[in-house]
């Protein structure tokens, strides 16, 4: 029998329910069950990755922080300082402004190289602070991330690659965003749902007709076993 492809998966807009804030629980059986690598690949800080690792019950092989911090089953690569980004943070407060999470902040509580901010807040500030700190921000559809420019997924998915044994051309990618961009570049087949932001959709070599996590699993069922 054929092994399954590695499986790259962002996880916001693509194992998630459309209706509704969460994973939608269809999409653990199949990636349970998947006889080959699934890499995790997320803007969420860094333990929630690990956290849905676990549920599946698969390999921790995570890349969080939109390539901020990177794991590869045995090492954690931060490949970002958070210092830069908590200045924008709090220089973004100064000017009058929240991050959107509110007192607790459990969005950012661990994050480890950068900052997210909600996308109910003025982006445009944001964005100027940002640049003043040689940083930029991503608007990934759920969070505005304040980041280094030089970290990215696809960079994450190929240091876990190499470190697995597999080979990224091999790999069948599934996202929604810009921050998926990356991966698809370094990916051998890329797939954006139908719910995908335009960059998205540009760069991946095919646009679902199903959103949310209805297209991720008609990817899994389509290139199982291929």
């Amino acid at each position: 029998m054929t092994a399954d492809p590695p499986l790259v998966l962002d996880v916001d807009g693509t194992l998630t329910r459309p209706d509704a804030w969460g994973i939608d629980p269809r999409i653990f059986d199949p990636i349970r069950e998947w006889d080959g690598p699934i890499v995790i690949a997320t803007g969420k800080a860094f333990p929630y990755p690990i956290a849905l690792c676990h549920f599946a019950g698969i390999p921790e092989l995570v890349v969080a922080e939109n390539g901020g911090v990177v794991y590869t089953g045995d090492d954690v690569f931060v490949t970002a300082d958070r210092a830069a980004a908590r200045a924008v943070a709090e220089a973004y407060r100064d000017a009058g402004y929240s991050l959107g999470w509110g007192d607790e902040d459990t969005v950012n509580r661990w994050r480890e190289t950068e900052v997210a901010v909600s996308r109910d807040q003025p982006l445009e500030p944001l964005r100027e602070i940002a640049a003043d700190h040689g940083l930029e921000v991503v608007d990934t559809g759920y969070a505005y991330h304040v980041k280094d420019t030089t970290p990215n997924k696809g960079d994450g998915v190929v240091r876990i690659a190499e470190h697995v044994g597999f080979d990224p051309g091999d790999a069948v990618a599934v996202g929604d965003s810009v921050n998926d961009v990356s991966t698809f570049s370094v990916v051998g087949r890329s797939f954006a749902v139908a719910n995908a932001d335009d960059d998205a959709k540009d760069a991946a070599d095919e646009v679902l007709e199903d959103a949310h996590a209805d297209g991720t699993l008609a990817v899994l069922e389509r290139v199982r076993g291929s």
